[in-house]
């Protein structure tokens, strides 16, 4: 798999295992294991918020070392009911984790994060620190009004057209204040106008992902109940500060992880999750190996993204 320092992802596989935890009232969490039935368990959490997991993330992990569990997180994916808000919060994502872990008998397992995943791997750990081997995080991101503000207006000076679309797309009196305008639309009970607004809200994310133009989706492959559910849960989730605001993630995880190894990538040109924010965990936590790819932005398709988190994934295959 190794060439020349460079890292590929790992061959399409299957999985052999999925099952749906039913969690409160209304909520039912997908989650799926494929790898190795008695190899090394690893869970994977997916960004977003509202993204849900894909057969790709499978592949950053040797299906020969590793159990590799996926979710989909409350209202994400193939979780039920698609797109809920209702009782979800982060200490509610925290607990569906823990119990699947405990579902399947897991006594501890590496973590492995980006982008919100990095949020959410942290704020995991920092609750339950005794059940972590490790950490793997990429793209970093703790939720703060700084990383908000930047996300959504600031931005603009290097993505001036994304950011105009973005707006361009509301009414000129509530382009100021584009998170509550998209939040009035994409919360709408019409579909036909909640769905458009919800499409055009994700691509603007989509649109400053990498450090080069990705292809757009053809129309026959955007599906607007998936891309409603993602904006949904993701306007929910900002709207709060993502449920952090008031934790500070970083003394946190210098008190509570200094004894957890860990890996930290992050795009030098990461324009989602600005990448001072990725240095300041590093310093927080001195022990960890930070990694910034110098070449890429914020997504884990880079090549120098996906070839570090690889490494990442092999180096822990020596540890846990």
């Amino acid at each position: 798999m190794k060439q020349a320092d460079t890292y590929n992802l790992y061959p399409e596989i299957e999985v052999f295992d999925q099952k749906l935890l039913k969690s409160g009232e209304l909520h039912e969490i997908y989650y799926e294991i494929c790898g190795n039935p008695a190899g090394k368990p690893v869970v994977f959490l997916h960004g977003g918020p509202g993204s849900g997991c894909n057969p790709t993330q499978r592949r950053f992990f040797d299906p020969a070392h590793y159990r590799i569990i996926l979710i989909d997180q409350r209202g994400c994916g193939r979780s039920q009911p698609l797109g809920a808000v209702e009782q979800n919060t982060t200490d509610d994502l925290i607990a569906d984790i823990e119990a699947i872990r405990k579902a399947l008998e897991i006594d501890k397992w590496l973590v492995f994060g980006g982008s919100w995943g990095s949020t959410l791997a942290l704020a995991y750990a920092i609750q339950h620190p005794t059940k972590v081997t490790g950490l793997i995080l990429r793209g970093i991101f703790l939720s703060r009004p700084s990383e908000l503000d930047w996300f959504l207006g600031q931005v603009k000076s290097f993505f001036p057209e994304p950011w105009k679309a973005l707006c361009d797309y509301l009414p000129p009196a509530e382009r100021h204040h584009p998170l509550i305008a998209y939040e009035k639309l994409i919360f709408s009970d019409d579909l036909n106008i909640s769905i458009p607004a919800a499409i055009r809200w994700n691509a603007y994310e989509s649109s400053i992902m990498s450090l080069l133009p990705r292809p757009i989706k053809a129309d026959n492959e955007v599906h607007g109940e998936i891309e409603l559910a993602r904006a949904s849960v993701q306007i929910h989730y900002i709207k709060n500060l993502c449920f952090v605001g008031k934790l500070d993630l970083l003394a946190e995880a210098k008190l509570k992880l200094t004894l957890i190894p860990t890996q930290i990538i992050q795009g030098r040109y990461d324009m989602v999750c600005p990448p001072i924010t990725a240095w300041e965990l590093s310093n927080a936590m001195p022990h960890a190996e930070f990694h910034m790819i110098e070449d890429a932005g914020h997504s884990a398709m880079e090549v120098g993204i996906t070839s570090a988190l690889l490494a990442a994934t092999e180096k822990f295959k020596a540890l846990t």
